[in-house]
């Protein structure tokens, strides 16, 4: 996708300078389906503040969206110690997972609660950003969900897997718990051996039909991806879990080979899922591997300092 620019009503037909002139801090937010973080700085990119809170993946819709990026914002501001925010003096950048949806994006902008200037971009992209500075390079980032991006040195980008965790985001976390719900259902039915990760699963999710489906029906994203630890809490005793690690790692390998097949970029490995398997791949990935220069957040203060610049 492009990067969405948003301006107030108030500064629709204003200049770039007045535009820039206009706005007083700027917001970078990184927001994914478990949780939001947000980093609050000044025009010359002093850290001020940063502040936490919850999912703002816009596949869990618009107003929760906006609800816990405001929160995670005033959060920060208080940090900072200003107090509630104008946000008509405010510039703000979104990494947010889902934007590839574009009802959800058009959703999303109805709503923009009056910030001077709003960058929209996914996710993805503002982790690459943050992670190469804005230079060139590549980036597998696998945690809630899983994302490829790449940033050619013609200026192209290259967008990799990403397509939600119902039927894809290999080697995410909500695709691990995924794989290990199907196990624990199996094992419960007698179609599989109910070994220490099925019975993991039926300690947080229940241990009769009747309750796994209730699970189930309420679990959604963040749910599967919370039982991503037990996989790996139980790999070390349990082949099923050893295998569904292996496989993570499998297809983020291959997720790094597509998005640069001739290995011409730096590779970032970002989210929780991609660090804590990044010694398990193989010498050829790692030998490409750089450490991130920043994160998703920082990634988005630089996508909202280039809007300015427009």
């Amino acid at each position: 996708m492009k990067t969405v620019i948003l301006r107030s009503q108030a500064l629709q037909g204003a200049t770039a300078s007045d535009l820039s002139a206009a706005v007083q801090y700027l917001i970078g937010v990184d927001g994914g389906g478990t949780g939001t973080r947000v980093r609050l700085s000044d025009r010359d990119g002093v850290l001020l503040g940063q502040g936490e809170s919850g999912p703002s993946a816009l596949g869990q819709g618009a107003e929760q969206a906006w609800r816990h990026i405001q929160q995670a914002v005033q959060a920060a501001a208080a940090q900072a110690g200003l107090g509630e925010l104008d946000l008509s003096r405010c510039a703000i950048g979104l990494g947010l997972s889902g934007t590839g949806v574009e009802a959800q994006v058009e959703a999303f902008s109805a709503l923009q609660p009056g910030y001077a200037l709003v960058a929209l971009d996914n996710d993805g992209f503002t982790t690459l950003l943050g992670a190469h500075g804005g230079e060139p390079g590549a980036v597998v980032a696998a945690g809630t969900g899983t994302i490829g991006e790449g940033l050619r040195r013609n200026g192209e980008r290259a967008y990799i897997s990403g397509w939600g965790w119902v039927c894809g985001d290999e080697g995410s976390g909500a695709w691990l718990g995924l794989k290990a719900m199907r196990h624990a259902q199996q094992a419960l039915d007698g179609r599989a051996e109910a070994g220490a990760l099925a019975r993991a699963v039926w300690a947080v999710a229940g241990q009769d039909r009747a309750t796994i489906l209730a699970w189930c029906a309420a679990a959604g994203q963040h749910g599967y991806a919370s039982l991503a630890p037990l996989v790996f809490d139980h790999a070390p005793n349990d082949p099923v879990a050893a295998g569904f690690v292996a496989d993570a790692v499998s297809e983020l390998e291959r997720l790094a080979h597509a998005l640069d097949p001739q290995a011409e970029l730096p590779l970032a490995l970002c989210g929780s899922i991609a660090l804590r398997l990044s010694s398990e791949f193989s010498g050829t990935i790692r030998a490409r591997c750089v450490s991130p220069r920043g994160d998703s957040a920082e990634g988005a203060l630089h996508l909202v300092r280039s809007a300015l610049q427009r």
